[in-house]
């Protein structure tokens, strides 16, 4: 299986250097450390606020032109990291790849929670010029659950004390205390999001209060023996905790050829936000189907889609469609509405084999063929379908889950559809030039070739 890039971001008076020890754990995993402007080797760049780190994050994944990554983002890190992938979400051009994100004591979208009198110290540690190294070694130990070893901590403190004094200053005093709350919204990439279990101010709790609930699919993990320099305290422990994230998010890596298409120019911003919508989890619907329904209905994926692994999310998909009226815009006379139809062919499909679920593959598809054939049903009773409704219902159920099927991209990559490539957000709508079968335009053979769309 392919593997995304691990985008490392460090945190505040930190570098490159802080993930180390978690890369060192993470070896078969392609990984890239950036140092933050005003900080490690990037230290002489002085301060760039919230939303220039942001920009330099995004050009960066433009500028190496990765087609599949994962954002690890420690606490300055994080917040940065969840506005990028804010930005991925909503379809900005160039930002495709990023289908993961891992947030590690995350300062979130909204003013990050701080000791006022403690962020008043921190700031007067550099008054008179950089930071001294009494002052780094008291950061760093105050936010550690146990003494580092020496090498490690030695490490800590000599990060802290090359940050840049203007960088350090513009986090305390603006940048953490921006708050990105509207713009960032609700994230749809999957996310994982750790906390020290001593973390004092961006601990458990305030995960699950201040950044969770950006994230529509977000799993929050704590780990023992750590407060707030995660890397350094608990790198192996970490590294597992990333290394099941990144073989969660990985099936919805695109091929770099399809990717090169959809981030192209000739793919409108709100075409590209809808197609990676459907390359991540599925979202629940409330008062949806009860999960025996469901089960059915995932029963009846395997049999008309038996290929397809991820049947649960493609049910998912189908309720979705079905509750929400997103249908194909038609049904048969004989038929009631959609979701009511849904609910009387289960009904009938249990009724019939006293719990189709519970079947067999053999038994299933033997009371299928006969439903095909209009040769199985209960008299319509308002509850139930006829014979005849059951066989129409049947050839709805197999148009609707092959649909839905069809429109993931990963399906479209496959079978090599491009149909989503004929016009961008500018005036002129490209569409095709060559029509017809076999016929490829340059664009469709050579897509890796394609230059990506830039800005926002």
């Amino acid at each position: 299986m392919t593997r995304p890039t691990l985008l490392f971001l460090h945190a505040l008076g930190a570098s490159h250097r802080e993930w180390q020890r978690v890369r060192d754990h993470l070896p078969d995993i392609p990984a890239i450390a950036l140092d933050l402007p005003g900080f490690g080797d990037r230290a002489d760049e002085g301060y760039a606020d919230v939303a220039a780190m942001a920009d330099d994050v995004a050009d960066e994944i433009r500028r190496r032109r990765l087609t599949a990554c994962v954002l690890v983002g420690h606490s300055m890190g994080g917040k940065i990291a969840t506005i990028v992938a804010s930005r991925a979400a909503a379809g900005e051009a160039g930002l495709a790849g990023v289908i993961g994100v891992v947030l590690v004591a995350a300062s979130p979208p909204a003013p990050e929670p701080m000791d006022e009198d403690r962020r008043q110290r921190m700031i007067g540690w550099v008054a008179d010029g950089p930071i001294g190294a009494a002052d780094a070694a008291t950061f760093v130990d105050a936010n550690t659950a146990a003494p580092l070893p020496a090498p490690w901590r030695d490490q800590a403190m000599a990060d802290v004390r090359r940050s840049d004094r203007r960088a350090w200053l513009g986090w305390l005093e603006r940048g953490s205390l921006e708050d990105w709350r509207a713009s960032v919204g609700r994230v749809t990439i999957p996310a994982l999001i750790v906390a020290g279990a001593e973390d004092g101010d961006l601990g458990e709790e305030a995960q699950r209060r201040l950044n969770v609930p950006h994230y529509a699919h977000a799993q929050l993990r704590s780990v023992a023996d750590a407060a707030h320099l995660i890397p350094y305290e608990q790198p192996e422990a970490l590294a597992t905790l990333i290394a099941d994230h990144v073989a969660a998010v990985a099936p919805s890596i695109l091929p770099p050829g399809f990717l090169g298409v959809l981030r192209s120019g000739r793919v409108s911003r709100r075409t590209r936000a809808t197609m990676l919508e459907r390359t991540r989890p599925a979202a629940g619907i409330a008062d949806g189907w009860p999960p025996a329904q469901r089960e059915v209905v995932t029963a009846l994926i395997g049999h008309i889609l038996p290929d397809h692994d991820d049947r649960q999310d493609l049910a998912r998909r189908v309720e979705a469609s079905v509750l929400g009226g997103q249908g194909d815009g038609w049904r048969f006379a004989a038929l009631p509405t959609d979701a009511e139809a849904w609910d009387r062919g289960v009904a009938t499909l249990d009724k019939l084999t006293g719990t189709f679920a519970a079947l067999d593959a053999e038994a299933q598809g033997e009371w299928l063929v006969r439903i095909d054939a209009g040769n199985a049903g209960i008299e319509d009773d308002g509850t139930h379908l006829s014979p005849d409704q059951m066989r129409l219902w049947f050839e709805d159920v197999r148009a609707e889950i092959v649909r839905q099927w069809v429109s993931l991209p990963a399906t479209m990559a496959a079978i090599g559809y491009d149909g989503f490539a004929v016009g961008g957000d500018g005036p002129r709508k490209q569409g095709y030039i060559r029509a017809a079968a076999n016929d490829a335009e340059a664009w469709q053979t050579a897509p890796d070739a394609m230059p990506a769309e830039t800005g926002a």
